[in-house]
């Protein structure tokens, strides 16, 4: 790749640097996306072990690019999002990655296909990592962060992109307990 394209790749993904999310870090800062999935990547590595029969670095290629749309239309979360953001979001996507050169564009577009389907164990895994993250990041911010519907969606949030895995199912059951935990503080 040519510097000055891998330079000009690199400036459209660093808007998720300062993308900011709805939640809050444990200190009190807006979370960015950029962020968001570090933490989605570093899960990722440390459930390689968990998942033997899933190839994790794909995992990890999904979680460090899935939300590169927000670059385009920051983030909108999940509560939130419309269809019509979903298409614009896409749309906007699709158009970046597809400029990029091979074989990165052809690369990213059947990860994000894959992604989409969610057939796949890896897509299953990023998916549900994806939703972990959210709830543990939501349970390591202060209580006084969170908006009226985050108090039940954080006890619900997630059980069904982990339901395939008996472990993830355990995980999340480990979150809500914390979750019940900050609550009832």
């Amino acid at each position: 790749m040519e510097p000055r394209t891998l330079l000009e790749i690199l400036e459209v993904a660093e808007r998720l640097k300062d993308a900011t999310r709805h939640c809050y870090t444990s200190k009190g800062r807006h979370e960015s996306v950029a962020e968001h999935s570090w933490m989605m990547t570093l899960m990722a590595f440390f459930l390689r072990e968990e998942f033997p029969d899933v190839n994790m670095d794909k995992v990890i290629e999904m979680c460090i690019i899935h939300d590169l749309g927000e670059a385009f239309t920051g983030d909108i979360p999940a509560f939130d999002k419309t269809s019509a953001d979903e298409e614009t979001e896409e749309a906007l996507l699709y158009g970046w990655v597809k400029s990029l050169p091979e074989p990165f564009a052809g690369k990213m577009l059947a990860l994000y296909e894959e992604m989409a389907k969610r057939e796949t164990k890896e897509a299953k895994v990023y998916k549900a990592i994806d939703g972990l993250e959210a709830v543990i990041q939501h349970n390591f911010s202060d209580l006084s962060t969170w908006i009226p519907r985050e108090y039940e969606l954080n006890k619900t949030y997630a059980y069904d992109k982990v339901a395939f895995s008996e472990y993830l199912t355990a995980l999340r059951d480990e979150v809500k307990k914390d979750t019940m935990e900050k609550l009832n503080k």
